[in-house]
């Protein structure tokens, strides 16, 4: 039976006690993280600085060189990879950095790939790992797509006016944005005209939560998850679980699609974004990159 001295010392320890490095351990790679965020604005309110500021910020602690820049919420592949272009420039002048590891979430994932393909960044980025990208479109914009025009149009003005006044310098085309996201458009335009490029190492992760998954599911994406599994299956409430691998497939996480980014609206699901991105830091120190 531990003396009395003991028992004090071991209390003592607990609530005052101090470790040689109570720092988080330094993870290092070889290039710096880039976090690439995708369509919408609910994850991306100024008082969270946008939708993965958090998550980078979180790896910096961990000695990780991260980023998580903002680029327009509602706009086109090519016009978002524009943007990206500059950003990532941006990237590469800060930090003298060759090449870069890019991380992306959601739409996010098309850009990086057209990025890519398209704007002669296969010699400048390292890896691309992407979760829960629509590689092979999302049945939630045609089911946008699809309702009364007569609705559809007005709310498209003011989501446009809303995300071009977000973000300085941006511009918004929420409709042909969401053209671009269809299952159609993906696989019978996007993919053929985006190849991989083979100095780049290409991963992906999935997302399902709601219908046929036995997991709690944001409400705000209930009625989308619903409409999706009617079409494609168990989904995140935004993107099918089946149309998400692209490269190496790394599994599904039991998270929707705002969970991915943070946003938890309920109890009793372990995922935590934060803890998930430190890992994905770890695999690329683990595989050189």
């Amino acid at each position: 039976m531990p003396s009395v001295a003991a028992l004090a010392d071991s209390a003592l320890r607990r609530v005052a006690g101090l470790t040689p490095f109570p720092q988080p351990p330094v993870i290092r790679l070889r290039y710096p993280v880039v976090m690439m965020h995708g369509f919408g604005m609910l994850a991306a309110l100024r008082w969270r600085q946008g939708h993965l500021h958090a998550e980078a910020m979180h790896l910096r602690a961990h000695g990780v060189v991260a980023y998580a820049p903002n680029v327009a919420p509602y706009n086109t592949i090519t016009v978002r990879a524009e943007m990206w272009a500059r950003l990532l420039d941006v990237v590469f002048e800060e930090t003298g950095a060759e090449r870069l590891n890019l991380i992306a979430h959601s739409m996010g994932g098309l850009d990086a790939r057209h990025l890519i393909a398209h704007h002669g960044y296969g010699a400048r980025v390292a890896s691309l790992t992407t979760i829960s990208t629509p590689h092979r479109g999302s049945a939630a914009a045609d089911v946008v797509l699809e309702g009364p025009e007569v609705l559809r149009a007005p709310a498209a003005s003011v989501v446009d006016w809303i995300a071009a006044t977000a973000l300085e310098g941006s511009t918004s085309d929420v409709i042909q944005a969401l053209r671009e996201l269809r299952p159609s458009y993906v696989t019978g335009t996007f993919n053929p005209a985006t190849p991989d490029d083979p100095a780049v190492r290409y991963a992906s992760y999935a997302g399902h939560a709601g219908r046929g998954t036995g997991l709690p599911m944001n409400p705000g994406l209930r009625v989308l998850n619903a409409l999706i599994y009617a079409r494609q299956g168990p989904n995140d409430g935004m993107v099918a679980a089946e149309s998400a691998p692209w490269g190496d497939f790394r599994g599904t996480l039991d998270a929707d699609h705002a969970e991915q980014v943070g946003m938890r609206f309920l109890r009793g699901n372990p995922f935590r974004s934060n803890a998930f991105y430190l890992g994905l830091a770890r695999d690329l120190q683990a595989e050189g990159f």
